[in-house]
Protein backbone atom coordinates (compact mmCIF):
# COMPACT_ATOMS: atom_id res chain seq x y z
CA UNK A 1 0.00 0.00 0.00
CA UNK A 2 1.47 3.38 -0.93
CA UNK A 3 2.48 5.55 1.67
CA UNK A 4 -0.32 8.11 2.91
CA UNK A 5 -0.36 11.74 0.96
CA UNK A 6 -0.01 14.70 2.59
CA UNK A 7 -0.41 18.13 1.49
CA UNK A 8 1.49 20.13 3.42
CA UNK A 9 4.16 22.40 2.37
CA UNK A 10 7.19 21.31 4.02
CA UNK A 11 10.33 24.22 4.42
CA UNK A 12 13.79 22.38 5.16
CA UNK A 13 16.34 23.90 6.47
CA UNK A 14 18.57 20.73 7.79
CA UNK A 15 21.64 21.72 10.42
CA UNK A 16 25.28 22.32 9.08
CA UNK A 17 26.56 18.98 7.40
CA UNK A 18 29.93 17.73 7.05
CA UNK A 19 32.73 17.79 10.04
CA UNK A 20 34.18 21.20 9.38
CA UNK A 21 35.00 22.86 11.69
CA UNK A 22 31.60 24.96 11.78
CA UNK A 23 29.48 21.84 11.21
CA UNK A 24 26.58 20.10 13.46
CA UNK A 25 28.89 17.59 14.14
CA UNK A 26 31.28 19.55 15.82
CA UNK A 27 28.85 21.96 17.26
CA UNK A 28 26.00 20.35 18.86
CA UNK A 29 27.90 19.24 22.36
CA UNK A 30 25.17 20.99 24.56
CA UNK A 31 22.44 19.17 22.57
CA UNK A 32 24.89 15.96 23.25
CA UNK A 33 25.09 16.54 27.00
CA UNK A 34 21.26 17.14 27.30
CA UNK A 35 20.62 13.89 26.07
CA UNK A 36 23.31 11.95 28.41
CA UNK A 37 20.85 13.63 31.08
CA UNK A 38 17.72 11.90 29.35
CA UNK A 39 19.79 8.40 29.20
CA UNK A 40 18.59 7.30 32.64
CA UNK A 41 14.96 8.64 31.79
CA UNK A 42 15.22 6.53 28.67
CA UNK A 43 16.25 3.59 30.39
CA UNK A 44 13.69 3.78 33.15
CA UNK A 45 10.95 3.93 30.23
CA UNK A 46 12.10 0.70 28.75
CA UNK A 47 12.36 -1.50 31.65
CA UNK A 48 9.64 0.30 33.15
CA UNK A 49 6.81 0.95 31.17
CA UNK A 50 7.46 -0.82 27.58
CA UNK A 51 5.75 -3.72 27.38
CA UNK A 52 7.90 -6.24 25.46
CA UNK A 53 5.25 -9.19 26.02
CA UNK A 54 2.75 -7.75 23.62
CA UNK A 55 5.98 -7.75 20.77
CA UNK A 56 6.73 -10.96 21.29
CA UNK A 57 6.08 -12.26 18.24
CA UNK A 58 8.02 -9.76 16.15
CA UNK A 59 11.66 -11.18 15.62
CA UNK A 60 12.62 -7.51 14.88
CA UNK A 61 12.17 -3.99 16.82
CA UNK A 62 12.42 -1.27 15.14
CA UNK A 63 13.53 2.22 16.55
CA UNK A 64 13.13 5.74 14.64
CA UNK A 65 14.83 9.00 15.09
CA UNK A 66 13.61 11.68 13.89
CA UNK A 67 15.69 15.03 12.69
CA UNK A 68 18.56 12.67 13.74
CA UNK A 69 20.93 15.10 11.79
CA UNK A 70 24.59 14.33 11.97
CA UNK A 71 27.41 13.80 14.33
CA UNK A 72 27.37 11.19 16.90
CA UNK A 73 24.83 12.18 19.40
CA UNK A 74 21.99 10.25 17.51
CA UNK A 75 24.47 7.21 18.10
CA UNK A 76 24.78 7.54 21.41
CA UNK A 77 21.03 8.12 22.21
CA UNK A 78 20.42 4.85 20.27
CA UNK A 79 23.01 2.72 21.82
CA UNK A 80 21.16 3.58 24.87
CA UNK A 81 17.83 2.81 24.37
CA UNK A 82 19.07 -1.14 22.54
CA UNK A 83 21.08 -1.85 25.90
CA UNK A 84 18.01 -0.65 27.86
CA UNK A 85 16.16 -3.34 25.81
CA UNK A 86 18.79 -5.70 26.19
CA UNK A 87 18.83 -5.02 30.21
CA UNK A 88 14.79 -5.79 30.01
CA UNK A 89 15.26 -8.85 28.17
CA UNK A 90 17.92 -10.04 30.39
CA UNK A 91 16.47 -9.21 33.76
CA UNK A 92 13.16 -10.84 32.36
CA UNK A 93 14.67 -14.20 31.58
CA UNK A 94 14.03 -13.64 28.20
CA UNK A 95 17.61 -13.12 26.54
CA UNK A 96 16.85 -15.98 24.39
CA UNK A 97 14.09 -13.98 22.81
CA UNK A 98 15.75 -11.06 22.21
CA UNK A 99 14.99 -9.39 18.83
CA UNK A 100 17.18 -8.04 16.20
CA UNK A 101 17.06 -4.50 16.33
CA UNK A 102 16.47 -2.33 13.29
CA UNK A 103 17.26 1.72 13.39
CA UNK A 104 15.77 4.12 10.98
CA UNK A 105 17.92 7.89 10.72
CA UNK A 106 15.59 10.30 9.74
CA UNK A 107 15.53 13.91 8.61
CA UNK A 108 15.17 16.30 5.72
CA UNK A 109 16.02 15.16 1.99
CA UNK A 110 18.81 17.82 2.62
CA UNK A 111 20.70 16.80 5.88
CA UNK A 112 24.27 15.12 5.04
CA UNK A 113 22.86 11.95 5.22
CA UNK A 114 26.79 11.01 3.38
CA UNK A 115 28.36 11.92 6.89
CA UNK A 116 25.89 10.46 9.29
CA UNK A 117 26.65 7.36 7.50
CA UNK A 118 30.52 7.39 7.42
CA UNK A 119 30.33 7.88 11.00
CA UNK A 120 27.96 5.05 12.08
CA UNK A 121 29.63 2.95 14.68
CA UNK A 122 31.46 -0.24 13.18
CA UNK A 123 30.49 -2.68 15.96
CA UNK A 124 26.69 -1.63 15.79
CA UNK A 125 24.43 -4.11 17.28
CA UNK A 126 21.92 -3.02 14.84
CA UNK A 127 20.89 -2.55 10.82
CA UNK A 128 20.60 1.24 10.07
CA UNK A 129 18.59 2.87 7.08
CA UNK A 130 18.33 6.56 6.25
CA UNK A 131 14.49 7.64 6.10
CA UNK A 132 14.51 11.11 4.05
CA UNK A 133 11.41 13.37 4.44
CA UNK A 134 9.92 15.49 7.27
CA UNK A 135 8.13 14.59 10.23
CA UNK A 136 5.20 16.40 10.01
CA UNK A 137 3.89 13.68 7.25
CA UNK A 138 3.92 9.94 7.28
CA UNK A 139 7.41 8.22 7.04
CA UNK A 140 6.88 4.65 7.93
CA UNK A 141 3.88 2.16 7.22
CA UNK A 142 1.36 1.67 9.67
CA UNK A 143 2.19 0.20 13.07
CA UNK A 144 5.95 -0.27 12.39
CA UNK A 145 7.80 1.57 14.69
CA UNK A 146 8.09 0.24 18.16
CA UNK A 147 10.22 3.11 20.14
CA UNK A 148 10.55 6.45 18.42
CA UNK A 149 13.37 9.36 19.62
CA UNK A 150 13.25 12.74 18.75
CA UNK A 151 15.64 15.51 20.49
CA UNK A 152 16.24 19.08 19.77
CA UNK A 153 13.95 18.52 16.52
CA UNK A 154 10.23 19.63 17.12
CA UNK A 155 10.25 22.67 18.13
CA UNK A 156 11.42 23.56 14.29
CA UNK A 157 8.11 24.59 12.26
CA UNK A 158 7.47 22.93 9.24
CA UNK A 159 6.80 26.88 7.54
CA UNK A 160 7.31 30.25 8.88
CA UNK A 161 3.82 31.09 9.50
CA UNK A 162 2.32 33.28 6.49
CA UNK A 163 0.96 35.70 8.24
CA UNK A 164 4.35 37.70 9.68
CA UNK A 165 5.36 37.99 5.65
CA UNK A 166 2.14 39.58 5.11
CA UNK A 167 2.47 43.38 5.04
CA UNK A 168 -1.28 43.86 5.05
CA UNK A 169 -1.61 41.27 8.10
CA UNK A 170 -1.54 42.58 11.38
CA UNK A 171 1.03 39.88 12.68
CA UNK A 172 3.80 41.37 9.74
CA UNK A 173 6.87 40.99 11.83
CA UNK A 174 8.55 44.15 10.38
CA UNK A 175 12.21 43.98 11.56
CA UNK A 176 12.18 41.22 13.39
CA UNK A 177 13.22 37.75 12.53
CA UNK A 178 11.16 35.74 15.25
CA UNK A 179 8.26 36.08 18.00
CA UNK A 180 9.88 36.79 21.31
CA UNK A 181 9.52 40.68 21.84
CA UNK A 182 7.17 41.45 18.78
CA UNK A 183 3.02 42.04 19.11
CA UNK A 184 0.83 39.81 20.54
CA UNK A 185 -0.38 38.98 16.83
CA UNK A 186 2.85 37.56 15.51
CA UNK A 187 3.28 35.46 18.77
CA UNK A 188 -0.32 34.17 17.88
CA UNK A 189 0.79 33.56 14.14
CA UNK A 190 3.25 31.28 15.57
CA UNK A 191 1.26 29.68 18.04
CA UNK A 192 -1.23 28.94 15.15
CA UNK A 193 1.59 27.24 12.91
CA UNK A 194 2.84 25.07 16.05
CA UNK A 195 -0.75 23.66 16.66
CA UNK A 196 -1.01 22.81 13.46
CA UNK A 197 2.10 21.33 13.38
CA UNK A 198 1.84 19.34 16.46
CA UNK A 199 -1.54 17.82 14.87
CA UNK A 200 0.44 16.80 11.87
CA UNK A 201 3.21 15.18 14.04
CA UNK A 202 0.74 13.06 16.51
CA UNK A 203 -1.71 12.15 13.69
CA UNK A 204 1.53 10.54 11.64
CA UNK A 205 3.15 8.90 14.76
CA UNK A 206 -0.04 7.26 15.56
CA UNK A 207 -0.48 5.59 12.65
CA UNK A 208 3.36 4.91 12.46
CA UNK A 209 3.76 3.69 16.41
CA UNK A 210 2.71 0.14 17.39
CA UNK A 211 -0.04 -0.29 20.59
CA UNK A 212 2.18 0.24 23.27
CA UNK A 213 5.36 1.66 21.46
CA UNK A 214 7.04 4.43 23.05
CA UNK A 215 7.31 8.20 21.92
CA UNK A 216 10.29 10.13 23.96
CA UNK A 217 10.80 13.77 23.07
CA UNK A 218 13.84 15.84 24.33
CA UNK A 219 12.24 19.57 23.54
CA UNK A 220 13.68 23.14 24.10
CA UNK A 221 10.81 24.90 25.13
CA UNK A 222 9.83 27.22 27.98
CA UNK A 223 8.65 26.07 31.88
CA UNK A 224 4.88 26.59 32.29
CA UNK A 225 3.78 30.19 33.00
CA UNK A 226 6.82 31.85 31.18
CA UNK A 227 6.19 34.78 29.02
CA UNK A 228 7.50 34.37 25.72
CA UNK A 229 9.71 37.42 25.65
CA UNK A 230 11.62 35.52 28.22
CA UNK A 231 12.13 32.66 25.77
CA UNK A 232 15.81 32.05 24.18
CA UNK A 233 15.65 35.65 21.64
CA UNK A 234 17.63 35.74 18.61
CA UNK A 235 18.09 39.62 19.47
CA UNK A 236 21.98 39.71 18.67
CA UNK A 237 21.40 38.26 14.96
CA UNK A 238 18.57 40.14 14.65
CA UNK A 239 20.54 43.02 15.29
CA UNK A 240 23.59 42.40 13.36
CA UNK A 241 21.34 41.65 10.48
CA UNK A 242 20.23 45.08 10.76
CA UNK A 243 23.59 46.34 11.00
CA UNK A 244 24.27 44.84 7.83
CA UNK A 245 21.04 46.29 5.65
CA UNK A 246 22.14 49.60 7.08
CA UNK A 247 25.84 49.05 5.42
CA UNK A 248 23.94 48.31 2.61
CA UNK A 249 25.03 44.40 2.27
CA UNK A 250 21.51 43.45 2.08
CA UNK A 251 18.27 45.12 2.02
CA UNK A 252 16.18 45.99 5.11
CA UNK A 253 13.17 44.76 2.95
CA UNK A 254 15.39 41.37 3.01
CA UNK A 255 15.74 41.01 6.55
CA UNK A 256 11.97 42.07 7.41
CA UNK A 257 10.93 38.92 5.15
CA UNK A 258 13.18 36.83 6.85
CA UNK A 259 11.93 34.56 9.95
CA UNK A 260 12.86 31.61 11.74
CA UNK A 261 10.85 28.49 12.27
CA UNK A 262 10.85 27.63 15.45
CA UNK A 263 8.48 27.82 18.32
CA UNK A 264 9.34 27.42 21.71
CA UNK A 265 6.70 25.06 23.22
CA UNK A 266 5.50 24.91 27.30
CA UNK A 267 4.74 21.65 28.69
CA UNK A 268 1.41 22.42 29.40
CA UNK A 269 0.89 23.13 25.16
CA UNK A 270 2.01 19.63 24.62
CA UNK A 271 0.18 17.67 27.12
CA UNK A 272 -3.17 20.02 24.98
CA UNK A 273 -1.94 18.50 22.11
CA UNK A 274 -1.11 15.00 23.09
CA UNK A 275 -4.99 15.63 24.79
CA UNK A 276 -6.34 16.76 20.98
CA UNK A 277 -4.58 13.74 18.81
CA UNK A 278 -6.31 11.30 21.42
CA UNK A 279 -4.13 8.44 20.85
CA UNK A 280 -1.34 8.61 23.13
CA UNK A 281 -0.52 8.83 27.06
CA UNK A 282 1.85 11.13 28.35
CA UNK A 283 3.93 9.07 30.71
CA UNK A 284 6.05 11.08 32.17
CA UNK A 285 7.05 14.91 31.57
CA UNK A 286 10.34 16.11 33.16
CA UNK A 287 10.90 19.92 32.97
CA UNK A 288 14.29 21.66 32.89
CA UNK A 289 16.18 18.61 31.59
CA UNK A 290 18.79 21.17 30.51
CA UNK A 291 19.89 25.12 30.38
CA UNK A 292 22.65 27.15 28.90
CA UNK A 293 25.15 26.61 31.36
CA UNK A 294 26.88 30.03 31.92
CA UNK A 295 30.57 27.96 31.33
CA UNK A 296 29.92 27.28 28.17
CA UNK A 297 28.89 30.81 27.18
CA UNK A 298 31.51 30.64 24.67
CA UNK A 299 30.50 27.70 22.73
CA UNK A 300 27.13 29.58 22.25
CA UNK A 301 28.08 31.68 18.86
CA UNK A 302 29.42 28.53 17.17
CA UNK A 303 26.17 26.71 18.12
CA UNK A 304 24.35 29.09 16.46
CA UNK A 305 25.73 28.86 13.29
CA UNK A 306 25.75 25.26 12.77
CA UNK A 307 21.74 25.60 13.66
CA UNK A 308 21.27 28.50 11.72
CA UNK A 309 23.09 28.49 8.86
CA UNK A 310 21.22 26.98 6.58
CA UNK A 311 18.11 28.97 6.83
CA UNK A 312 19.83 32.26 6.53
CA UNK A 313 21.64 30.44 3.85
CA UNK A 314 18.29 29.71 1.93
CA UNK A 315 17.44 33.37 2.35
CA UNK A 316 20.33 35.65 2.33
CA UNK A 317 22.91 33.57 0.40
CA UNK A 318 26.34 31.90 1.25
CA UNK A 319 28.10 35.47 0.98
CA UNK A 320 27.19 37.11 3.83
CA UNK A 321 27.86 34.72 6.49
CA UNK A 322 31.55 34.89 7.27
CA UNK A 323 30.30 38.53 8.00
CA UNK A 324 27.63 38.11 9.81
CA UNK A 325 29.12 35.32 12.38
CA UNK A 326 31.69 37.26 13.23
CA UNK A 327 30.00 40.06 13.80
CA UNK A 328 27.56 37.79 15.72
CA UNK A 329 30.74 36.60 17.85
CA UNK A 330 31.63 40.11 19.11
CA UNK A 331 28.32 41.17 19.96
CA UNK A 332 27.29 38.05 21.57
CA UNK A 333 30.11 38.58 23.83
CA UNK A 334 29.37 41.74 25.21
CA UNK A 335 25.51 40.85 25.32
CA UNK A 336 26.03 37.73 27.67
CA UNK A 337 28.87 40.12 29.73
CA UNK A 338 26.18 42.87 30.54
CA UNK A 339 23.10 40.38 30.41
CA UNK A 340 23.75 36.70 30.93
CA UNK A 341 20.70 34.10 28.96
CA UNK A 342 20.84 31.72 32.64
CA UNK A 343 17.41 31.10 32.49
CA UNK A 344 16.99 31.98 28.92
CA UNK A 345 16.33 28.42 27.16
CA UNK A 346 14.95 25.92 29.09
CA UNK A 347 15.14 21.84 27.91
CA UNK A 348 12.41 19.66 29.07
CA UNK A 349 11.30 15.72 28.48
CA UNK A 350 7.89 13.70 27.90
CA UNK A 351 7.33 10.48 27.35
CA UNK A 352 4.35 9.16 24.99
CA UNK A 353 2.84 5.54 25.30
CA UNK A 354 0.58 4.57 22.36
CA UNK A 355 -2.67 3.66 23.06
CA UNK A 356 -4.61 0.16 22.10
CA UNK A 357 -7.33 1.03 19.94
CA UNK A 358 -10.43 0.81 20.16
Amino acid sequence: MAAEQTSKTIEAYPMKGGDGVHSYANNSSYQGRVNNAANRLITEAVVEILDIENFASSNTFRIADLGCSVGPNTFFAVQNIIEALQFKHQRQGLHSQLPEFQVFFNDHILNDFNTLFSSLPPNREYYAAGVPGSFHSRLFPNASLHFVFSSFSIHWLSKVPKPVVDKSSPAWNKGRIHYPNSNDEVVKAYQAQYTEDMECFLHARAKEVVCGGLVALIIPGRPNGMHHSQSLTTDVLESCLMDMARKGIISEEKVDSFNIPMYFMSPQELEAAVDRNGNFRIERIITELGTVPETQSQKIPSDFRAVFEGVIMEHFGYEILDELFDSFGKKFEVEFITKPMSGSSSVFFALLKRKATN
